[in-house]
């Protein structure tokens, strides 16, 4: 990929919905846009600018003289939480207090110092469209990167149909248990023999105002005013679906997995650029070096999903009697409103094989040759990162639209299970067993390494992912001529 010529840099202003999950891919292709010489001004909420300070240290915004951090407000009570905020208290108040503050940041921008040029471009988070509102104010042309896979926003998009239709909200709770959610539906474009409980999980509710459910019909309803939309995933992987949206909204560009497309840049100034919010500890990759390959279960929930004691008891005593090695991530946040606590035996007795953080660099650990599975949440990063390192996963699905890529992990992709929402330590020990050492387990790792090799493909000079990053760049800079 070349970079861009000219003294006068186009400047894209990036916006992530303020959760990690979010933050990391954006963060992604903001350092990419920079290599192919875009000014980058990246907007981080103030409750999130005060975390990365903790965990990276004094010098973590310093960033670059052309890629710059600003922060507005997410219009939350102020906290000093070190962890994820509530998802649909951060929805209604970004959606309701941030079109002013990301307003006087633009006007600051374009007035502000003479070294930083005009912004040209806003790239935002697709659940962030308080955006489009502020670029139409402006005139500057937007597009939006949906962080989901594309299974995941394709379903997004069908949420008004299946309000419309009287498939949600539910007529009683009973219906999340008894069968109700097995309903095949045969309409949705670009999807095989699709279930209501693999669609994203706020349709289980019986409150027609349930505000996620409006809240996402909203957000997808907003898509069409963006120029283009981005999404983190490669042809080959979801095409069927991508074909289904292709003839929805005309410009969408593929450029994943954006982790991979990282691999381009190789200037060492990005190295002081951080997106995380948790300090990640690095003893785990010595502790792995010390593992057989394929021999350990890593499990990691995420930066969202929260626990009971029982959950937690449950994975703990399966993962400890599967006699396996593992690498299990427990967030001190993820037992909601509790710290989380382990079984004192279980920690006795699996200290010789596992071990316990809070965080890590998942990425790296993924790609490490001693894991053998990932015991996983389904979020669409980790997904991804699976998929990059070539490892088969066990699915635990838990929120958004987590049950949709647990169901292409598993049935369409042909590299996981799913286990039961209402876990027992009894299912986990036989999954991890047959993972590390079962027939299906190794004949999902080999799905696994068709995906990886794909992926890679994807991302290579004239591979599909690599064409499409190279158009978008071209068309971010064409707006700059026109606007």
């Amino acid at each position: 990929m070349g970079s861009v010529a000219g003294n006068e840099k186009p400047h894209a202003v990036c916006i992530p919905h303020p959760a990690q999950g979010h933050i990391n891919p954006m963060f992604n292709l903001a350092k990419l846009l920079h290599h192919q010489g875009f000014y980058i001004t990246f907007v981080h909420s103030e409750f999130n600018r005060k975390r990365l300070l903790k965990s990276r240290g004094p010098a973590a915004l310093d960033g670059l003289p052309d890629f710059r951090f600003e922060t507005i407000p997410d219009g939350l009570p102020p906290s000093d939480a070190d962890a994820t905020q509530d998802i649909p208290l951060l929805c209604e108040s970004i959606s309701k207090t941030c079109l002013g503050p990301f307003c006087s940041l633009l006007t600051k921008l374009n007035h502000g110092a003479p070294e930083v040029p005009p912004v040209t471009c806003i790239v935002a988070d697709g659940v962030m469209s308080f955006t489009l509102e502020v670029a139409e104010q402006f005139g500057f042309p937007e597009v939006l990167l949906w962080t989901t896979s594309a299974c995941g926003f394709l379903v997004y998009t069908q949420y008004r149909h299946l309000v419309d239709r009287g498939y949600t909200p539910l007529k009683d709770m009973s219906q999340v248990t008894n069968g109700y959610l097995d309903t095949t539906l045969d309409w949705v474009p670009g999807t095989k023999n699709i279930r209501l409980r693999d669609f994203p999980s706020f349709i289980r509710t019986t409150d027609l105002n349930d505000f996620m459910i409006n809240f996402m019909i909203s957000e997808v309803e907003a898509v069409p005013k963006a120029k283009a939309i981005i999404i983190n995933t490669f042809d080959a992987l979801e095409k069927d679906v991508l074909d289904a949206l292709s003839a929805m909204y005309p410009s969408i560009y593929t450029v994943g997995p954006l982790q991979l497309m990282m691999n381009h840049i190789h200037d060492k100034s990005y190295d002081s650029l951080s997106s995380k919010l948790w300090k990640e500890n690095l003893e785990c990759i010595d502790w792995l070096n010390t593992k057989e390959p394929n021999s350990v279960v890593y499990v990691n929930f995420g930066s969202i999903t929260t626990v009971t004691a029982q959950q937690l008891t449950e994975f703990a005593w399966g993962l400890a009697n599967s006699k396996k090695s593992f690498l299990w991530i427990i967030r001190p946040d993820i037992m909601a409103g509790k710290y989380a606590m382990l079984p004192p035996e279980f920690v006795t007795e699996t200290k010789d094989r596992s071990m316990l953080i809070s965080w890590c660099p998942q990425e790296q650990v993924l790609k490490h040759p001693a894991i053998g599975g990932f015991l996983t949440h389904s979020g669409w990063n980790s997904t991804i990162e699976s998929i990059i390192g070539g490892v088969p996963v066990i699915c635990w699905p838990f929120f958004a639209e987590q049950q949709t890529n647990c169901r292409y992990s598993c049935v369409e992709w042909g590299m996981g299970w799913e286990i039961d929402n209402n876990v027992k330590r009894d299912e986990v020990e036989v999954l991890v067993k047959e993972l590390i050492d079962g027939e299906k387990g190794k004949k999902m790792k080999e799905k696994a390494m068709e995906w990886k090799k794909k992926a890679e493909k994807a991302t290579e000079p004239g591979g599909s992912s690599y064409i499409n990053m190279e158009k978008l760049v071209k068309e971010l800079i064409c707006y700059r001529k026109h606007s």
